[in-house]
């Protein structure tokens, strides 16, 4: 095992980031002796990240942690295209206006772990719009297409799987790659960018930026990659129950986000509490050690200090006492998520299903179903076992609302207006 000199790649390898790093005594001794610049790509396909994203989003704030200057690329230019890496069909092609949106929506995220205003280090997020709409396209396959062999890209595991599954590889979309390159070498130029960060997945495009930027003339570019993340049942990171889980809080509410950390699995606490807090590692070994019933007062501090760092602290620790209250006390937490519903439609009684559904506790009318048939469905904490139920001024509360819940952890308020 490599012992690194360096303060960030050290830290890296000490909190499970490293999957691969394409010279790890170079990049070691370039970190030990200077400033590096050092950037990960993120393509706008939506108005937020997910926590699948992570990963990158905090590798990035240990770079600038320890003294190194950190890019966020924004996708503008290769958004227009799409990755497909290691998809099963093309992404639908978004407008400039679509991309604009979303860049500005993903922006207040990264804000919460980069600084971008202060100090000889604040970090900077860049389009990559400015230097690949403006290409002029013969100029670009003569000056930068001749270094790629179309051999060796067929070759990657990222196209191999999609061609391997006989779904059609567009030439729009065989691009991307090209571009991804091209932006290392353009970055390298513009801003002494060094090192391209990224998932497992994205190791053969940024090796072929590396070789594009050798071809080109850059000094030496590296390469590091994360591992694609799954929880230790196997479940991909980034989705629950109700869907994706989202880092802007207008598409998930802080106390939701706070809850899917604290669901965590028992053999997934420490791992996370490494990649997803900067929590000393002294802490985290201590945490480590504890067993039983007090796994979950880690889980709790997981949760707060992922939701701090994302939402702020005062955010992370209503949600926390949000849950304490319901949880612990079985109280009614005024700050619970909640959905609005008209008068009219309760003094006509809505079906129990598709209240569960609106509120986002199952995604279909059959799946409201089964749980209403497990007796995981309740209304102000007492279980409903009719399916055929309708939900009515009668539910109101003293509070003035009703509380929807599925099992122990997912509750919602409906709020008549």
């Amino acid at each position: 095992m490599t012992e690194f000199k360096s303060d960030f790649l050290r830290i890296l390898k000490e909190r499970g980031f490293i999957h691969q790093i394409s010279d790890e005594t170079g990049l070691d001794d370039l970190f030990a002796k200077e400033t590096v610049t050092a950037y990960i790509g993120f393509d706008p396909t939506a108005p937020s990240l997910h926590v699948g994203s992570l990963t990158q989003i905090v590798m990035l704030h240990w770079l600038q942690k320890t003294g190194h200057r950190a890019i966020s690329l924004m996708g503008g230019g290769t958004g227009m295209v799409g990755d497909p890496s290691f998809k099963e069909e093309a992404r639908k092609l978004m407008t400039i206006d679509m991309i604009e949106e979303n860049i500005s929506s993903l922006k207040r995220v990264f804000s919460n772990y980069l600084d971008y205003d202060n100090g000889q280090n604040k970090a900077l997020m860049i389009n990559n719009a400015e230097w690949l709409r403006p290409l002029n396209y013969l100029e670009f396959l003569r000056d930068v297409g001749r270094h790629f062999s179309v051999n060796r890209m067929l070759s990657f595991d990222s196209v191999k799987t999609r061609l391997d599954r006989e779904q059609s590889l567009s030439f729009l979309e065989f691009n991307y790659m090209i571009l991804q390159a091209y932006d290392f070498v353009e970055l390298n130029k513009r801003y002494d960018v060094r090192l391209q960060m990224g998932g497992s997945d994205q190791w053969g495009n940024i090796v072929n930026g590396i070789d594009l930027g050798h071809r080109m003339g850059t000094p030496q570019l590296y390469a590091l990659t994360s591992p694609l993340l799954t929880t230790s049942s196997g479940a991909k990171m980034g989705k629950s129950v109700s869907g994706a889980v989202w880092l802007n809080a207008d598409l998930m509410p802080v106390y939701d986000f706070w809850q899917y950390w604290r669901n965590t699995e028992d053999a997934d606490v420490v791992r996370f509490l490494k990649l997803f807090t900067t929590l000393p590692m002294a802490e985290i070994e201590k945490l480590a050690a504890l067993g039983g019933s007090e796994i979950n007062e880690a889980k709790k501090l997981l949760a707060t200090e992922v939701t701090a760092m994302l939402h702020g602290r005062q955010a992370a620790e209503e949600a926390a006492e949000t849950a304490r209250k319901t949880f612990e006390e079985g109280a009614l937490a005024d700050n619970l998520p909640s959905i609005s519903v008209t008068k009219a439609e309760l003094e006509a009684g809505i079906g129990l299903l598709s209240l569960v559904v609106r509120a986002g506790l199952a995604a279909s009318n059959g799946e409201a179903r089964r749980h209403v048939q497990g007796g995981a469905v309740r209304i102000n904490d007492v279980a409903v076992s009719d399916e055929r139920k309708a939900i009515g001024t009668a539910e109101v509360s003293a509070d003035g609302v009703i509380k929807l819940s599925l099992g122990k952890k997912k509750h919602i308020l409906v709020r008549p207006e």
